[in-house]
């Protein structure tokens, strides 16, 4: 059996203390535990950012990319060893900002991986600066009269582009956010959880502010119900509604046919090196449209 000392890392921890991400760190250790997942079978992905050092965290395997290129990496990894989970850990600002082609990309091509995304409303490993979800008037380091834009909405754009499960969690409720990340991880297709992570440091509004405002959804809340799910978070009043908000059934997922076509299925990671005459081979038939 797995436990949560089997992802122990040995990586002093640079988050300022007392921050959320730790509360988001220790939910993971005991969601892979809980799932039986051993760390080799597991693979995080991140760009830049201090959610992206979650990886550096947990002991199992992980990949740094560049900012905003966390996806179209995990999407690779995914299909050249479908064997593994994969993760991928970020920011707001990173996935949304500098990375928001890719994600759109993400939701139509539907590979089987799950993203969370820490959502501080800001760059906090750039010293505050305004990020793609800061609420409008706010005022950052940068944006010094306040923000003009309003904020990004990507859980309705999930929705409205098909993404198969689409969630909000909580990092003041580890109980909750456990059982989205843990739902989300086992759903085959790409899996969105947005989490609700005040930063103590560069955030204008306390811890406190959110726990008043976030409240679960009720059982009367039908995650099947694509068009209620988007009234849910495009006019949620004063309440910031967290748990499983849109999720369909499963559909085809991103490179079971390439894989088929290519290796018999098998995956890439199994397969022999190839050598330069095979190689050739292969890029002759595909010039020749074959």
């Amino acid at each position: 059996m797995i436990s949560v000392a089997d992802y122990k890392s040995e990586a002093e921890i640079q988050w300022c203390p007392g921050c959320p991400n730790f509360g988001i760190l220790q939910t993971w250790k005991k969601v892979l535990a809980e799932l039986d997942l051993p760390p080799d079978r597991l693979c995080l992905v991140s760009g830049i950012g201090q959610a992206a050092k979650l990886p550096h965290y947990l002991k199992c395997n992980f990949f740094n990319g560049l900012h905003g290129r966390a996806l179209p990496a995990a999407t690779a990894i995914k299909t050249a060893n479908p064997e593994l989970t994969v993760v991928v850990t970020t920011g707001e600002g990173d996935c949304y900002g500098e990375g928001g082609n890719h994600l759109l990309h993400a939701f139509r091509r539907n590979p089987d991986i799950t993203l969370a995304v820490h959502n501080n409303e800001l760059y906090a490993l750039t010293l505050g600066q305004a990020s793609p979800t800061t609420p409008p008037g706010e005022k950052r380091s940068i944006q010094v009269k306040g923000v003009d834009e309003a904020p990004l909405n990507m859980l309705a754009v999930a929705m409205v582009q098909g993404c198969t499960f689409v969630a909000r969690g909580f990092a003041g409720d580890q109980e909750h956010l456990g059982e989205i990340l843990g739902e989300a991880v086992r759903h085959e297709g790409f899996s969105y959880v947005d989490i609700v992570q005040p930063c103590i440091t560069w955030g204008t509004r306390p811890v406190s502010w959110y726990k008043e405002r976030v409240v679960r959804l009720g059982e009367d809340h039908d995650p099947a119900d694509r068009q209620k799910a988007l009234q849910t978070v495009l006019d949620p009043g004063e309440k910031i509604p967290v748990g499983v908000l849109y999720r369909t059934d499963p559909k085809p997922v991103f490179g079971h046919r390439f894989r088929k076509a290519v290796s018999g299925g098998r995956p890439f990671a199994d397969l022999p090196p190839l050598d330069r005459e095979s190689a050739a081979e292969i890029l002759s038939e595909f010039r020749a449209g074959e």
